[in-house]
């Protein structure tokens, strides 16, 4: 009698699938909050816009959802390359929730969807902890997720991995950059570094300088692979803390995440059609590691700030008579912040000098 099939004989292993699921659920369960609803035998996590408990009611008067959805894009096979995935949880994290921030969300729950060739339990549970740390540090529950093998569809060793984030906002809250005008002030957060984007540049640097990613720079005080793998800020706490300040006022009239384009492509996405910045280069620390890529591409000027944050990886648009009230709040948050720029008339755009 011929050999019956099994679906391990194809390259999927269930038991090896549902012991990972086992251990993931105990790393999600750290980031969950009262808001989140217990329902271990369902298919979809379930999440509270409210809590019930009058000492913790938080109730939203006319509630706006927001949702968001991104990659950590090829700083993954960086991290595949140096064999440390215990950071990208982190960037995957915050490249959605930092845009949910933009329009003042409060980030409420977090979702992944990994991709793997093979269920490897060392490798995922080590993304999964970086997942549950980025959650940790946003406010946001990790309410559910799916590991899906299939060795068809990705090489030996190879994974991707998604995350969509779901936020809440009061309408009267909302910041939408309708309101931005001439003379407002600008006001930049300082970046961790590289954050997620440009990454393909970044590669293409190292493999034409064959630049070796174990060595030690003594500029970036640290490898050269463990400053590129250094995870995207989140700016959920900080920003919200000082939104939270201003009850009445719409002080903050609207902020940018700092990703792709850099400064130069997202910042013109919140500013009306009449309005442009105007941003100082000089008014903030630049991270050596872009001297360093600038230096070693070599890439010009223009293309660093077209490719990278450069150092200011989220951006606030504010009235000018708060600025600095503004930036004294961040520096007891502890955050770096910078008057980096002005509003003034003129078409849509960033001009840099």
């Amino acid at each position: 009698m011929a050999k019956t099939l099994t679906y391990k004989d194809s390259g999927v292993d269930i038991e090896a699938g549902d012991a990972v699921a086992a251990g993931i659920g105990r790393l999600a369960r750290s980031t969950f909050g009262p808001r989140v609803v217990k329902n271990e035998m369902g298919f979809a996590g379930l999440f509270r816009l409210d809590y019930d408990e009058r000492l913790f009611k938080r109730n939203y008067r006319h509630p706006i959802l927001l949702a968001c959805t991104d990659t950590a894009g090829s700083k993954l096979k960086l991290a595949l390359q140096i064999k440390k995935l215990d950071t990208i949880g982190i960037d995957l994290v915050a490249m959605s929730v930092n845009d949910l921030l933009v329009q003042g969300a409060e980030p409420l729950f977090f979702l992944d969807c990994l991709s793997v060739s093979k269920v490897d339990s060392k490798t995922i549970l080590s993304l999964m902890e970086g997942i549950c740390l980025g959650c940790q540090q946003a406010g946001a529950a990790l309410l559910g997720g799916e590991t899906a093998e299939m060795p068809d569809l990705y090489a030996s060793g190879d994974l991707d991995v998604a995350g969509f984030a779901v936020g809440i906002v009061d309408r009267k809250r909302l910041i939408s950059g309708k309101d931005v005008e001439p003379g407002d002030c600008l006001i930049g957060l300082a970046s961790s570094g590289l954050h997620s984007n440009g990454y393909s540049l970044v590669r293409k640097i190292i493999a034409k300088g064959k630049r070796d990613l174990s060595r030690h720079i003594p500029t970036l005080g640290r490898t050269l692979g463990e400053e590129l793998l250094e995870p995207t800020r989140i700016y959920v706490k900080t920003v919200r803390s000082v939104l939270g300040h201003y009850r009445v006022k719409r002080v903050v009239r609207a902020m940018a995440h700092i990703t792709g384009g850099g400064l130069a492509g997202n910042l013109p996405r919140v500013l009306p059609k009449s309005c442009q910045a105007i941003i100082k280069k000089d008014s903030w620390p630049t991270p050596p590691i872009f001297d360093l890529l600038a230096k070693w591409g070599p890439v010009a000027e223009q293309e660093m700030y077209r490719v990278f944050n450069m150092g200011i990886g989220f951006v606030l648009v504010v009235r000018p008579t708060f600025a600095q009230s503004i930036l004294r709040q961040f520096k007891r948050l502890k955050q770096g912040a910078y008057l980096i720029g002005r509003i003034r008339p003129g078409p849509n755009k960033v001009i840099i000098e």
